[in-house]
């Protein structure tokens, strides 16, 4: 951390334009990673952030430029990456089933086949294209073979099997109805509570892919630990999620603190759905240096932040063919962005409004809440804090340094976490 610096060094660090708006919404977001907003006594603005001033300019000048990794160019669309992960999909599955059959067991290996096909390859894939993205940008050029390649798009597997088996439990745990425009798992055919022993199939699947193709590898007990620390980290996200809703029953609002919610984020989405895929690959391109990984999940956990507070505006504002599934945090008394920034902002009459309606499944209830949203202004104020926090995330990765490419971060920005707020 660094305090009050020169006028000289803070205008060529943090010279950019700092909207009013952001200044009266900056209490929307409390969070240790956030650069703190302040001004100095002599009135210059400057930032507390994790890149210290010397570091800055050590690894942003002309001399220090030969430590960065030159971007690989044979990048791909992401539509024809797409189609390549696609096409590396039969092989996983074939893997996967295989043990089952050595097994003797061909019910379950058959009943397995019909669990992957349906939950894992239906989704839009942003891990994987992640994993991929990275190593192309962090291996060098004699690295980028066919069958690293390969063996990149496994891995990319590797945290869509995670994806799914998260998501099968969270549907369960939620009693949601659709997921990825169809029927969660445990609805399909009345499969009920047996999907949570699909569920535990699939993430034993991840173990299985990264024993096969990663055993030799010098990064496979890298690899091992990050999905078994993430793994943790997520489901302690998810029971801090259930405690903060109560297990369904009517929730505790004065527990939706903008911490408690940047918590859930953090562990809950944060580190399974930007952190893993990017570490995982640089794991695999034979990346050491602690201080890559540091600054990487630095920008990771703030782009997941973006991101999770994009899904609960969404969930509120978005439509079932734009999301795949119906919103409801409301009914579910989920302690979302937009419920956690009403209570800051609500009279002592809105608090009881809200006390009343949230987390009740009654359609009246529930259109009485997002009535109250509408008066409080929170589309709007997301709407400003969506562009501020894009843009500060643009600049803070422009300030990356230790090799890592700033296009791949700047890609993995635009493609995950593009704007869609519109200002009154």
């Amino acid at each position: 951390m660094f305090s009050i610096i020169p006028k000289h060094t803070a205008l060529s660090l943090f010279k950019r334009n700092i909207s009013q708006n952001f200044v009266n919404v900056i209490n929307i977001r409390n969070n240790p990673l956030w650069w703190i907003y302040k001004e100095s006594s002599i009135r210059y603005f400057y930032y507390n952030t994790n890149i210290s001033s010397l570091e800055y300019f050590r690894f942003n000048n002309a001399d220090a430029r030969t430590y960065s990794v030159v971007p690989n160019t044979s990048f791909i669309s992401i539509k024809d990456e797409s189609r390549e992960l696609m096409a590396v999909w039969p092989d996983i599955v074939r893997d996967l089933t295989d043990a089952g059959r050595h097994l003797d067991i061909p019910d379950v290996t058959k009943w397995l086949m019909k669990v992957l096909q349906y939950n894992v390859p239906c989704g839009g894939k942003n891990r994987a294209l992640t994993v991929v993205e990275a190593y192309k940008s962090l291996s060098p050029p004699d690295q980028i073979t066919e069958e690293n390649l390969r063996l990149t798009r496994i891995l990319g597997w590797c945290t869509e099997l995670l994806q799914a088996f998260l998501l099968m439990v969270d549907d369960i745990q939620d009693h949601s109805e659709m997921r990825r425009n169809q029927p969660c798992w445990y609805l399909y055919n009345d499969i009920g509570l047996t999907a949570i022993n699909d569920a535990l199939m699939l993430e034993m699947c991840i173990y299985q892919l990264l024993k096969k193709h990663f055993k030799t590898k010098e990064c496979y007990v890298n690899l091992l630990e990050q999905f078994l620390s993430v793994s943790l980290k997520t489901e302690m996200g998810q029971c801090l999620d259930l405690l903060s809703t109560n297990f369904g029953k009517k929730p505790n609002l004065d527990l939706f603190t903008m911490d408690r919610y940047n918590s859930i984020v953090k562990y809950k989405t944060g580190y399974y759905t930007f952190v893993l895929p990017a570490t995982a690959a640089m794991s695999f391109a034979g990346i050491t240096d602690p201080e890559m990984y540091r600054q990487a999940k630095t920008i990771l956990l703030e782009m997941g932040h973006l991101f999770q507070v994009k899904d609960d505006y969404l969930d509120c504002y978005g439509s079932i063919e734009d999301i795949g599934k119906s919103g409801t945090d409301i009914a579910e008394g989920k302690c979302s962005w937009l419920i956690v920034v009403a209570l800051q902002r609500a009279t002592p009459e809105q608090k009881k409004i809200l006390e009343e309606c949230y987390g009740q499944s009654d359609i009246e209830k529930v259109n009485r809440v997002k009535q109250l949203y509408q008066e409080l202004g929170i589309s709007n104020t997301y709407a400003i804090y969506e562009e501020e926090t894009y843009n500060l995330l643009h600049t803070h990765i422009q300030q990356i340094s230790r090799g890592l490419p700033h296009d791949l971060f700047l890609k993995l920005l635009n493609r995950t976490c593009r704007k869609i707020g519109r200002k009154d």
